[in-house]
């Protein structure tokens, strides 16, 4: 993938990662456009990026999606990468009462949203490169969190899959797979304690400039290469309290 002069679909560019992602991208010279529901953030972004352009889109609906992608068709038609970065993560049990509806909340941001975008903008002539999120819980799960390391781990499978499916239309499938970030993501404070986004966004456009397409680092990059033995070890550590 080139670093500069595109044009960028960051979904939930406005915060954690995809805030990251934006913040570096327009440093290297392209156009973004991110999509995300809540207006505040959003309206933030505008004030401190005057070039971003900005829509608001719950991805959890289909027609919004929809819309979305109609919007950009008729806008944007240049369009020539798409980011699947929009994600929630939920910690529940079972036995929880809302645990099936919470559910498929998760199921509709973190699967139901990248593979239908995914299936709408591959539609796009302009369009050369996909990136898809991921997780190092998608090689090693944290049972505290199982729809989301769930839904991660099928959201890497479909990622190797598509970048298979895409070779015919010289579309370029990028995976980002990151650890545990400082970020709000699953609720403020959560995560304090973990790596700052702007050194994994250092390294992710590292290895994006060295032509990888598996882009991991710290714990993700140890999981990602580990073998069964090692992700034995790892899950029964992670889980033990």
């Amino acid at each position: 993938m080139k670093i500069s002069n595109n044009k960028i679909l960051i979904t939930g560019g406005a915060s954690g990662i995809g805030l990251g992602l934006t913040e570096r991208f327009v440093r290297e010279n392209n156009t973004i456009i991110i999509c995300g529901r809540r207006e505040s953030l959003l309206e933030e972004i505008s004030k401190k990026f005057p070039s971003v352009v900005t829509r608001r889109c719950d991805l959890a609906k289909a027609e919004e999606r929809e819309a979305l992608f109609n919007w950009i068709s008729q806008n944007h038609n240049d369009l020539n990468v798409l980011i699947n970065n929009a994600g929630i993560q939920q910690r529940m049990s079972l036995s929880d009462t809302d645990f099936f509806q919470r559910a498929k909340e998760e199921i509709a941001i973190n699967i139901e949203a990248p593979i239908h975008l995914t299936s709408l903008f591959t539609n796009l002539k302009s369009l050369n490169t996909v990136i898809n999120i991921t997780s190092g819980l998608s090689f090693v799960p944290l049972a505290r969190m199982p729809v989301y390391s769930a839904s991660k781990a099928f959201f890497h499978s479909f990622t190797l899959s598509l970048r298979h499916l895409l070779k015919s239309k010289n579309i370029e499938v990028i995976e980002v797979i990151p650890p545990a970030l400082n970020t709000d993501l699953g609720g403020k404070g959560l995560h304090n304690s973990a790596l700052p986004v702007s050194d994994f966004i250092e390294a992710v456009f590292i290895q994006l400039k060295q032509g990888k397409t598996e882009l991991a680092f710290g714990f993700s990059e140890a999981m990602a290469k580990a073998g069964p033995d090692d992700l034995q070890k790892a899950f029964d550590r992670m889980n033990s309290v």
